[in-house]
């Protein structure tokens, strides 16, 4: 089953410094329809203004993973961990059991990204901070892992976080298709572009919930930048 949600029909709150789109409640955006998808909690959709950003805030037993899709962003923790993210390259903070951060933009242009909550297997670990610089080219067949917290999906080459998920994403270009396999169940964002999932036309800023599948298949209308989010049921 696969059930679209259109840019246009999700939460929304515009602060002047940020404009951000909620596929499930958050802050002033409530529904109590959308209260998250499996242990997937938060995806905002962000834009976050130059020289602007969130001030140092708490967190605690949250895997939290943010896909820069336009300019940077620089990251400040209470553990002493700095880094700089810029457009196609993730992030990823263990919450555990307890972190302070800031996340600022200070670039000259506004910053575009998807900030993705997922609920931990296991609370109280240890707080820790990653991020890495992946690849650009686009897509010919599979879309990259670039997180997960499979034990078979250990490697230098990807993100960790603490539950048994996986997010893909990268770029298909314009009349390719991909064939995308499922192990629990997925969440898919159109972070540029336009494609058609099995016979439904998704857009910029669209996602979808795609559940009792084992596999889809994506077809690109245009160049288009796509994120996976696979994640178990809530147990």
């Amino acid at each position: 089953m696969i059930k679209h949600y259109p840019y246009s029909k999700l939460g929304h709150h515009d602060l002047g410094w940020l404009d951000a789109r909620y596929h499930f409640s958050f802050s002033e955006y409530y529904n109590a329809r959308r209260m998250g998808f499996g242990t997937l909690r938060v995806i905002n959709d962000d834009i976050i203004k130059a020289g602007t950003g969130f001030d140092t805030h708490p967190h605690k037993d949250m895997e939290i993973i943010t896909y820069v899709r336009k300019g940077a962003i620089t990251h400040r923790d209470s553990k002493g961990n700095v880094g700089r993210t810029e457009a196609g390259d993730v992030q990823v903070m263990s919450a555990g059991t307890g972190i302070h951060h800031s996340e600022f933009n200070l670039e000259s242009e506004d910053t575009n990204l998807f900030q993705i909550w997922i609920y931990p297997r296991e609370k109280n670990v240890k707080p820790k901070w990653d991020s890495l610089t992946f690849p650009k080219m686009k897509v010919e067949k599979t879309l990259p892992l670039l997180v997960s917290g499979l034990p078979e999906d250990r490697s230098d080459d990807i993100l960790h976080i603490h539950q048994d998920a996986r997010i893909f994403g990268g770029v298909i270009d314009r009349g390719q298709s991909i064939r995308h396999l499922i192990k629990n169940q997925a969440y898919l964002l159109v972070s540029e572009g336009e494609v058609i999932l099995e016979g439904k036309t998704l857009s910029k800023g669209d996602g979808a919930e795609i559940t009792d599948i084992e596999s889809f298949i994506i077809e690109a209308n245009q160049a288009s930048e796509i994120v996976i989010i696979d994640v178990p049921m809530v147990r």
